[in-house]
């Protein structure tokens, strides 16, 4: 397009060239991570919570700010202590304050800080869709954990089992379908709170009520082998039983020392339930790794055994991949099986320090592995799908019919159901057309 190529150098109106611009669907969002701090910070002041001044951590009643633990409500906007947990809640500022612990550090901390405050699943929903409407997504797939933890709870309770047969089978017959009814029920609550804020349905529906949102079950692979079995076998069952819920991923730091330790019998997990539950697609993260970050050997294969053993259609960063065992046979592999690597650059810049030549993003492209720009955490990066886009213009060197492409990718390799995704690629591609009119005239 001649107004792309006469803008791209010019930041500001690029910026908002992309921010117009139609982008489909965004894969990658952890629903915890899309919230911005503020609303948090708003949310934990109205449940009556505390924050730990030492910490800037939310803390339950009772509270006293004597002892250096004030009630949230009085933390106030323009005050020293306010901007403060903005920073710990978020990557606002870390370069400047946190450089010395890394981003990975302060990235993964800020969720333990402001947990209390994730409970109110509806609003949060109300707000990552609300932000989605105003990037002009028409689709999202938004990680959650869906069960609440009840999983978790049920697979504590029967005791790890290395049969996974027998341990499946022993979950069942301790009423784990429960767990699934429970889980479409907070789905059931969330969604009637989302349409509630967002009143959908009425004269003044907010546009976020137009966005398309299927659901990824999370799995916290950092905990106990019979956990994550259990967060499994409710994330298959529950892909199986609600349309509302497309897949399941595994979720922490890929380089946490049980992640790394057991990442091989999660693969086992993955293929033993696949086996079951073929139907249903499987994203995962994987190669969100950078040289220093874990042993060499994390690196030669978690992309690689995440297509092989654990059956993924989909991979969420995929940065390390040069260092894969074999990377050009990794690549013209994924190229084949037709893998979408979910790419979030905001998020591997400020978690792994990787961006401009050093992001694989142009390796992937010249050997035709799809693509698809993603999110991730928008909220804790302070960032947006148009920033995303943004960045892959800028540091990537992306043209205009590429970026069109991935926008198109989104909805192509989205896990929605056929007839769905017939409908949001027509809108699409609607949605292209009206806007490159306009981009003729602006």
């Amino acid at each position: 397009m001649e107004r792309f190529k006469a803008i791209r150098g010019d930041h500001v109106q690029l910026e908002q060239f992309l921010h117009e611009m139609p982008k489909g669907g965004d894969l990658h969002v952890h629903l915890s991570g899309a919230v911005y701090a503020e609303s948090y910070l708003r949310w934990a002041g109205d449940a009556g919570l505390c924050l730990v001044t030492a910490t800037l951590s939310l803390a339950r009643p009772s509270c006293d700010a004597a002892a250096g633990k004030p009630a949230a409500s009085t933390v106030s906007e323009g005050s020293p202590i306010y901007d403060q947990v903005l920073d710990a809640w978020s990557m606002r500022n870390w370069r400047d304050g946190n450089a010395a612990r890394g981003g990975r550090d302060h990235f993964f901390a800020t969720f333990a800080r402001f947990n209390l405050a994730t409970g109110r699943v509806g609003d949060m929903l109300a707000e990552a869709v609300s932000r989605a409407a105003a990037e002009h997504d028409e689709y999202v797939e938004l990680m959650l954990a869906t069960d609440g933890g009840a999983a978790a709870m049920r697979g504590t309770a029967a005791g790890w089992n290395a049969d996974f047969r027998r341990m499946r089978d022993r979950l069942v017959a301790n009423g784990f379908n429960a767990v699934l009814a429970e889980a479409r029920t907070r789905l059931d609550q969330a969604e009637a709170r989302e349409r509630e804020v967002l009143h959908c349905g009425s004269s003044d529906a907010a546009p976020g009520c137009a966005v398309t949102v299927r659901y990824i079950s999370q799995v916290y692979r950092a905990g106990a082998p019979e956990q994550v079995f259990a967060q499994m076998l409710a994330g298959f069952a529950l892909a199986s039983a609600d349309p509302r819920v497309v897949s399941l991923n595994l979720v922490a730091p890929e380089d946490d020392p049980v992640s790394i330790r057991d990442f091989p019998q999660h693969m086992r997990m993955l293929e033993f339930f696949h086996e079951r539950y073929p139907a249903v697609p499987i994203t995962l993260h994987a190669g969100e790794l950078a040289p220093g970050m874990a042993p060499p050997a994390a690196l030669h294969s978690h992309i690689r055994d995440s297509v092989r053993i654990g059956h993924a259609l989909r991979i969420g960063h995929g940065v390390d991949v040069m260092h894969e065992r074999n990377p050009t046979a990794l690549l013209r592999e994924l190229s084949a099986r037709r893998v979408l690597i979910e790419i979030a650059l905001s998020s591997n810049d400020v978690i792994l320090g990787i961006s401009g030549a050093a992001h694989p993003l142009a390796a992937y492209l010249r050997y035709g592995v799809p693509v698809a720009i993603a999110t991730d955490d928008p909220g804790v990066a302070r960032s947006s799908h148009t920033r995303e886009f943004l960045r892959a213009v800028e540091d990537q060197g992306l043209d205009y019919l590429t970026i069109k492409r991935l926008a198109r990718n989104s909805l192509e390799f989205a896990f929605a159901d056929r007839a769905t995704k017939r409908r949001l690629q027509t809108q699409l591609e609607n949605h292209f057309a009206a806007f490159e009119r306009q981009q003729q005239n602006p």
